[in-house]
């Protein structure tokens, strides 16, 4: 296959985040990707929007990571794990083999289909709770769409539930700061490093506790995993735990928001999901995903389609515009909730695929099911607001209405 590209204006590719086009970038993406799908935006910078492309970046041995970074002790933030030789220790999600393996291997022993399954029930009771207490008019991210996520996570966790409210507010700030450099805004970073140091700082205690009274959560479980005798360090658990407040946290949040969003601005509103959620929450992952875009970099000499990608380049695939990719299925700019599940790029593709798409999925068809069923009359009430950011893709507010 040949792919076209294209050295296109760096400037021109910015303004496809600017906050204008924040509450629809859609037609924009849609624009770029017909015009260059595989473009360059420096000697080793290249931007993919197309499907078939951004799918081989994704699982193509030839894209993966940077090395971690050796730090003196002099650098080194507070509280930022380094292994015994001042190594920074990574999370698996920026890790290529044989870290990657290593470590998802021994989360994956800990965060199991059985740990997700078990917490179904809880899930619902939480989401029915949520809608229950609220008024006929209310802010739907501020009284489900964040609320749930948290819960769920901190419960899974094993976080006292008075610590609840900062465990959310912490994941928010680190949140913000996961764009790319030339997208982050300055006000956004010293937050997000002071309550990384919090989070780190708090579940390093959490953790000792666990050591001597383990409980029947997740951190009890990855605390205590072992895999032929290999455990996960203090560093390697404490980000594992970052990581996962923030996917299993925000990337919900957005998934739920954005859902609810689509839905009542579609003919049939929420009555699709009543009975087939599954398909809801798969055509929202496809239609506006929460993660909109990802990175890599060129480990070796390769290439992309019939372009050369010298070693060391780095490639941002645009998550956002390769799901509405018509090679994803007919008719991609269009919401259609019962759409039969196709290709989608939002929980990632090959061995960085999401560790918690169950938790994620699970939580969205229970909120999608549960607010058709109680909330059969929900309407917009008035117009959303969006988050400053671009690589998680969510609403601040959407105020509903269920008169």
């Amino acid at each position: 296959m040949v792919v076209t590209t294209v050295s296109a204006d760096p400037q021109e590719f910015f303004t496809l985040f600017g906050a204008e086009r924040r509450p629809d970038p859609y037609p924009h993406y849609r624009r770029w990707r017909e015009r260059v799908p595989v473009a360059a935006l420096a000697e080793r910078m290249f931007v993919v929007s197309g499907l078939a492309e951004a799918t081989q970046v994704l699982r193509d041995p030839a894209f993966g990571h940077p090395e971690p970074e050796y730090l003196d002790p002099a650098d080194r933030l507070p509280d930022q794990p380094v292994d015994e030789s001042g190594r920074v220790v990574r999370a698996f999600l920026s890790l290529n083999p044989p870290d990657h393996t290593r470590l998802r291997r021994l989360v994956a022993k800990a965060f199991t289909p059985r740990m997700v399954e078990r917490l179904a029930p809880r899930i619902e009771e939480i989401t029915v709770e949520l809608i229950e207490r609220a008024p006929d008019e209310f802010d739907l991210m501020e009284t489900l769409a964040r609320p749930l996520p948290v819960e769920v996570i901190a419960e899974l966790l094993g976080v006292p539930l008075d610590d609840r409210e900062r465990f959310a507010t912490w994941s928010h700030a680190m949140a913000r700061a996961l764009d790319p450099p030339f997208l982050q805004r300055p006000e956004t970073v010293e937050p997000a490093v002071r309550a990384r140091q919090s989070f780190v700082g708090y579940f390093r205690e959490l953790a000792r506790r666990r050591r001597r009274e383990p409980g029947d959560d997740l951190l009890s479980a990855l605390v205590a995993v072992s895999d032929a005798g290999d455990v996960l360090s203090e560093g390697e658990l404490l980000v594992t735990l970052t990581l996962l407040l923030i996917a299993g946290h925000e990337t919900t949040t957005n998934l739920i928001g954005n859902g609810v969003l689509a839905s009542l601005r579609h003919p049939d509103g929420l009555r699709p999901a009543a009975e087939a959620s599954d398909r809801m929450v798969e055509e929202v992952l496809r239609y506006d995903s929460p993660v909109q875009l990802t990175g890599r970099t060129a480990l070796r000499d390769t290439a992309l389609g019939a372009l050369a990608v010298p070693a060391g380049s780095q490639v941002i695939v645009l998550i956002g515009a390769a799901n509405r990719d018509p090679a994803a299925g007919p008719d991609p700019e269009s919401f259609d909730p019962s759409r039969a599940p196709g290709r989608h790029l939002a929980f990632g593709q090959g061995i960085h695929f999401c560790l918690g798409a169950p938790l994620a999925r699970l939580e969205g068809r229970i909120a999608f099911r549960e607010l058709a069923r109680r909330r059969p009359k929900l309407s917009l009430a008035g117009d959303p607001a969006w988050n400053p950011t671009t690589t998680l893709r969510g609403l601040s507010t959407l105020p509903v209405t269920s008169r």
